[in-house]
């Protein structure tokens, strides 16, 4: 993001982390100096960023009938950005204006038609030409008010500095900065992508070390049971049977493992039937009565329908092992674009994204769908959580219909989908 200098600071640095400048003194202190250097050098440099783009430019406007024409514009848009490179890095030594490097370029495929048209349609680059074009007029301006002004001015040179370079800041700031709301976006999105495959690579972990330490070694347990039945089978057929009987209880407990394994998935329930009976379902687990509020116009997409589902497990999950909470309320519902899911206890509070990885995997999963989680958990309680997502509406299927969230999507006589209403749905101990 881009800095902004804090000339009238009595230093450190500025709210963006820029360094503040000290103000103009009647003693020139060495800013002064820095400033002055820099608007003498801004005649030879931009004379020499102006030919540079005019030239080649020109050149390339007609060459463009040729085969050289286009590859040339883009070699100029490539060395647009190295002199640009170059004028951020006077601007940090001599100014003290912090400006973040443009991203670099990537070709969204490659070869070189790929690569071409990316250089041309650079708009980072095409900022950088029209600095130097600009540059040029200002350049012989401040170089030339700047000369005599250090042999017939000197008692007002400081103000005088701050005032014309405070313009090289400007033309700095607007013209060489990459662009703060897509550099941002970009940055998130990668960001985002590395955290959705941090999630997939542990989410894969646990259930390998699931199905390994549980159903695996119980179907192994099994195999060897019932080659041992099969061998005492004629010799002694009570033992056989008996150990026949351990091998029903050891397939129902495999059983068992396995749909829950599954569950942690993705439930059947919430395939077939929607958040609300899948987070009934999931109060049923919670050690605190839950209440539970359903109020969704349609299903959601089933990526933001199965992370709301995950999500109010994982907050129910801490409110029976930690908040030691007697009484619990989940809240859904849709505004105009997000989906919301409010999770409230009576516990002990204390909720902290620092105090374990559940929070914070939350987070991160939250965060690559644009999502975000709030937490609000004072010690002593109570607790407040709220996760929003992006909302989706599910596509409409085969059957022309998204299904309801809180029923299972059946039509109405009319061949219209019954309109969801607010359901309140609590867990009875």
């Amino acid at each position: 993001m881009t800095a902004s200098a804090h000339p009238s600071g009595p230093g450190g640095t500025g709210d963006h982390g820029e360094e503040r400048l000290p103000p103009p003194a009647p003693v020139l202190g060495a800013q002064t100096w820095r400033e002055i250097a820099h608007l003498l050098c801004n005649m030879p440099v931009g004379v020499a960023g102006f030919v540079y783009v005019t030239v080649c430019i020109c050149a390339s406007a007609g060459l463009s009938f040729t085969l050289i024409g286009l590859p040339l514009l883009a070699l100029t848009l490539l060395g647009a950005r190295g002199l640009g490179r170059f004028e951020r890095a006077r601007a940090r030594l001599l100014l003290r204006v912090r400006i973040d490097e443009p991203s670099p370029l990537r070709a969204r495929e490659d070869g070189f038609l790929s690569w071409l048209w990316t250089q041309l349609k650079d708009p980072v680059a095409w900022r950088h030409v029209l600095y130097f074009f600009v540059r040029l007029p200002w350049g012989w301006l401040s170089f030339g008010v700047m000369l005599p002004a250090l042999f017939v001015l000197w008692p007002v040179l400081p103000w005088l500095a701050r005032g014309l370079t405070n313009v090289d800041r400007a033309l700095v700031r607007g013209l060489l900065s990459p662009s703060d709301e897509l550099e941002r976006r970009i940055a998130e999105l990668e960001s985002d992508r590395g955290s959705v495959a941090d999630t997939a690579a542990a989410d894969l972990r646990r259930i390998e070390r699931d199905l390994h330490d549980g159903a695996q070694a119980r179907l192994v347990t099994l195999a060897m049971d019932l080659g041992l039945a099969k061998e005492k089978l004629l010799e002694d057929p009570q033992a056989a049977a008996d150990m026949v009987d351990e091998a029903h209880g050891e397939v129902k407990l495999a059983l068992q493992e396995l749909r829950d394994l599954a569950r942690g998935i993705h439930p059947a329930i919430l395939t077939d039937r929607g958040l609300g009976p899948a987070l009934s379902a999931l109060a049923t687990r919670c050690t605190a009565d839950v209440t539970i509020t359903v109020d969704l116009p349609q299903r959601p997409a089933q990526a933001i329908e199965g992370i709301t589902y995950f999500t109010a497990s994982e907050l129910l999950q801490n409110i029976t092992k930690h908040s030691t909470a007697h009484t619990a309320h989940i809240d859904l519902w849709k505004t105009d674009d997000r989906l919301l899911l409010h999770v409230t206890d009576d516990g002990k509070g204390g909720a902290h994204t620092n105090t374990g990885t559940g929070l914070a995997g939350l987070t991160d999963r939250l965060t690559a769908v644009d999502g975000l989680l709030l937490i609000h958990s004072p010690t002593g309680g109570p607790t407040t959580i709220t996760a929003e997502l992006p909302w989706r509406g599910r596509e409409i299927g085969h059957d022309g219909s998204a299904g309801a969230t809180g029923g299972t999507g059946t039509k109405d006589g009319r061949g219209k989908q019954p309109r969801t209403k607010r359901k309140r749905l609590r867990r009875v101990h």
